[in-house]
């Protein structure tokens, strides 16, 4: 038989729970025969139910996301100059990191609308992650250029109506939100970048569009319903 270590054997029992005759309090320091007989229900309980692997790991990923989002909050939630929208106050707060040359962030534009307007509560905070090309990093700089002054949702909206990201739709896009693109602060821009990047890389993020909302982490184009149960969540809690 394969020998389960003592920490499996907590994490098992607290999945188990209610369904397992054991709990590992009873058993805080097994050893010889109490061990052997732990591991020996443990390993019967998995065979007979092996639907509770899925659970446990799904279970453990939940908890080390929280465990992400409360250690980098500020960074996630604080926006960089006015890349934010809906209520500056308000009770829950969605990020979206974003990639300008990402279709699906493109198509989350009306989704995004329509939760603020049906959520007078709801706060959304933009982060650019620039992961797709080069020309997604000179659209994050030009974007949080914008950001700086004021006029993030206006170039934000531009660009994505734009079309394919390019140097002339970054300057017509800027030239339309009354953005200056000389003005750009290149280190403080880079640094807010450097900044998403690594965030993304702690929370787990390996695509855009990611969430984050409340303690949870979303990925992908998602229906307006799960983001609203997410955002409900979130208040609940």
């Amino acid at each position: 038989m394969k020998r389960y270590t003592l920490p499996l054997i907590a994490g098992l029992g607290a999945v188990i729970g209610a369904g397992a005759v054991f709990s590992y309090d009873r058993f805080a320091a097994p050893g010889g025969a109490d061990q052997a007989r732990i591991e020996r229900v443990v390993h019967d309980y998995v065979l007979a139910h092996p639907e509770i692997i899925p659970q446990a790991m799904q279970k453990l990923q939940e908890q080390q996301s929280e465990q992400a989002v409360a250690a980098n909050r500020d960074a996630i939630t604080t926006p960089f100059g006015s890349a934010w929208a809906g209520n500056p106050k308000g009770d829950v707060t969605l990020v979206e990191y974003f990639d300008y040359n990402c279709g699906y962030c493109r198509a989350s534009l009306p989704l995004i609308a329509d939760l603020i307007k049906r959520d007078p509560k709801l706060r959304v905070v933009y982060r650019d992650l620039p992961i797709l090309s080069d020309e997604s990093r000179i659209a994050a700089r030009a974007s949080l250029a914008a950001a700086q002054q004021g006029k993030f949702l206006g170039f934000h909206d531009a660009l994505y109506a734009g079309g394919p990201v390019s140097d002339a739709s970054i300057k017509t896009a800027a030239a339309k939100a009354g953005v200056s693109l000389a003005a750009i602060d290149v280190a403080a821009v880079d640094a807010e970048i450097a900044k998403n990047m690594q965030t993304a890389a702690k929370l787990g993020m390996n695509g855009t569009p990611s969430w984050v909302v409340g303690d949870r982490i979303l990925s992908g184009a998602l229906p307006i319903e799960e983001i609203e149960k997410a955002i409900a969540a979130a208040r609940a809690s």
